[in-house]
């Protein structure tokens, strides 16, 4: 063994990423006594992994076993001839599988260029500008959804895929379905290694067939299964429960031979010529994941409305994300900074644009900074003349037709007064074109896109709830699973108001609510009187519905399996339990709790006491239908709330 270094604790962060097929044929090898031991031979990996000098990880199982992983020049175990163990049953050992299942699964491979492009990542793994607080999203501190791409902005379209499914991908489709349907009814408690390396064959196979987006779902639920088992800091059951519904929702329009909700799309960002373009800054705002991932994303508007964004991402944590908001713009040779970009603009020849507007810095890109627009300018202004209601009623339909898969909230921008606080929210009222508070608007809360307190968006938000009366240019991203709720991105004077922010000239009638911090002296005009203390938020419809009874028994069919559903049909409350909802007239959300209840149960034998249905099929249709009906219910009254 080399002289080396031995890690402990969370060893398993020094292991490379395993190409899925590596693993699949490792577990495939296994016999059925030495599959029953996999997951606890895994447990033991992290303690025992150590880094060599050589580039390679070797983890030591007692005097006769060592299993030894040399990635290739990617940094990925890609062949089955990297990953080697001195026992005697090697390579179909125990010591060699448990290794490759305590790996991380290797983001799938770079598509060839597209048109001379070329192509890159949809994300950096587990890299999401932040939007909430510490451990609201798979491997995100602050993210959204596991997995999704990086931020989507205002305007952005839905990528809809309408090429009819060849029969490859159909079959694919229904492979995918079926490891799925079995991963659900284990649920985190029996979804293992074995569990895992089931859905990534299938993953393997969706790509193979050309679904990106059904391989990509594929992999978002293997990492939620190893973080939650693991108990991972920021894996919360609720994105999990999400993961799987994408899943199955993308697995049944594939084997359905319908190419429905763009089921081919969603992999790898390809990069395609956009000739020229001039775009405005917006705002900026930092990326901090934790998986040790850090940047930021400047959002951009193009001349003629189109969305754009810059992004820089990378490893370093809290210290890159704080201070990547002043590097240099990696585009076309640009002298120009994020936080000159996010009030500036770039003119751009050669261009290069993903489908979901990130510009790109191939070969042949030239940038020009140019003059940035003040946000009440036309173009720029256009963002908050739509009343934010209409707004979030249009990303929340766009959300729908895309299958509820669709990666986030559009940004949104409005006119608000200050109220002043409640909690961790910033309560605000919108404004009318004219300046004046609706007599029936609702109470709309602001929440720190990320709480860090090393960032300053939660103190500049407390700063604000100083100020009731105090009128403030908001853009942000809605929150699509929260009653009236916006993460703010960037503040601004409000025009005409005589109550606003007066904000430094180098500023540029804007402040970027991740890296600027307000001041008393931001403030112009007389203070208004108003409540200075907290205040209350009034009703949420969404937490005062009973629809969390049917999300904690989707949450429990996810951590449990099958069997934990089933259970609940002889608790204490099995016969009460869905008389709230009918009450409150979610009368279908009742029968589709109800009815996945009845099948969970539905576990038939023959006489000798063999399962005459083995299959999870009828179990994962039930908790699809029951998860999807959920969705839209709760996206119904999330579009009430802002009305």
């Amino acid at each position: 063994m080399n002289s080396n270094s031995v890690v402990t604790g969370a060893g398993t962060g020094v292991l490379p990423p395993v190409a899925p097929e590596v693993l699949v044929e490792a577990v495939e090898n296994l016999s059925a006594r030495l599959r029953k031991k996999l997951d606890a031979a895994v447990a033991e990996c992290g303690a025992r992994a150590v880094a060599g000098e050589d580039g390679g990880v070797d983890v030591r199982f007692g005097e006769d076993a060592l299993v030894t992983l040399r990635p290739g020049p990617s940094g990925v175990v890609a062949r089955a001839e990297e990953a080697s163990c001195t026992c005697l049953l090697a390579p179909r050992c125990l010591h060699r599988a448990a290794v490759l299942g305590a790996a991380p699964p290797a983001d799938p491979p770079a598509d060839p260029p597209v048109d001379g492009v070329g192509s890159e990542p949809s994300a950096v793994p587990g890299a999401e500008p932040a939007a909430a607080g510490p451990g609201a999203a798979g491997e995100d501190v602050a993210g959204t959804a596991p997995g999704s791409s990086t931020t989507p902005t205002e305007g952005a379209e839905v990528e809809r895929d309408t090429t009819p499914l060849t029969p490859a991908q159909v079959r694919a489709g229904a492979a995918l379905w079926a490891a799925a349907a079995e991963a659900l009814a284990a649920g985190v408690s029996a979804g293992g290694v074995v569990v895992q390396a089931e859905l990534l064959r299938a993953a393997h196979t969706a790509r193979l067939a050309g679904l990106p987006r059904a391989e990509a779902a594929a992999l978002r639920v293997v990492r939620g299964l190893r973080g939650a088992r693991e108990r991972a800091a920021g894996q919360r059951l609720t994105d999990l429960a999400a993961a799987f519904g994408e899943l199955l929702r993308t697995a049944a329009w594939a084997a359905s031979g319908s190419p429905g909700a763009g089921v081919g799309g969603g992999g790898r960002r390809a990069y395609a010529a956009g000739g020229s373009l001039l775009v405005h800054g917006l705002c900026r705002e930092p990326v901090l994941t934790a998986t040790g991932y850090g940047g930021v994303v400047t959002h951009l508007l193009g001349d003629d409305g189109s969305p754009y964004t810059v992004s820089d991402v990378r490893p370093g944590g809290l210290a890159r994300a704080r201070g990547a908001g002043g590097a240099s713009v990696a585009l076309g040779g640009a002298v120009l900074d994020h936080a000159g970009l996010s009030r500036g603009g770039l003119r751009v020849v050669g261009a290069t644009v993903s489908a979901d507007g990130r510009l790109g810095s191939g070969r042949g890109v030239r940038a020009t900074p140019v003059p940035g627009l003040p946000w009440d300018r036309e173009r720029v202004a256009a963002l908050f003349a739509r009343p934010a209601a209409e707004a979030v009623g249009a990303a929340l339909a766009e959300v729908e037709a895309d299958a509820g898969t669709a990666a986030g909230a559009r940004l949104l921008g409005c006119d608000v007064e200050v109220v002043g606080a409640a909690g961790e929210h910033l309560l605000v009222r919108e404004l009318s074109p004219r300046g004046a508070v609706r007599p029936d608007a609702p109470l709309l809360r602001l929440r720190a896109a990320h709480p860090h307190p090393e960032l300053a968006h939660t103190a500049n938000l407390r700063r604000l709830a100083g100020c009731p009366g105090l009128a403030v240019r908001v853009l942000g991203r809605p929150d699509l699973d929260r009653a009236a709720t916006l993460s703010p991105l960037a503040v601004g004077p409000v025009p005409g108001a005589a109550y606003t922010l007066r904000l430094p000239p180098e500023w540029r009638g804007r402040a970027d609510l991740g890296y600027d911090r307000l001041q008393g002296g931001h403030v112009e005009g007389p203070a208004q009187a108003g409540p200075v203390g907290p205040v209350d938020p009034g009703p949420d419809p969404l937490a005062d519905s009973p629809l969390w009874r049917v999300r904690r028994l989707l949450e429990a069919g996810v951590a449990g399996g099958r069997r934990a559903v089933a259970e609940s049909a002889g608790g204490p409350e099995s016969l009460s339990a869905y008389g709230p909802l009918r009450r409150a007239g979610f009368g279908a959300a009742a029968e589709l709790a109800g009815a996945l209840v009845t099948e969970a149960d539905r576990r038939s034998r023959d006489g000798f006491g063999r399962l005459t249905d083995p299959s999870a099929d009828g179990y994962a249709r039930r908790w699809l239908e029951a998860y999807t009906h959920l969705s839209a219910a709760q996206r119904s009254l999330v579009a009430a709330s802002w009305a």
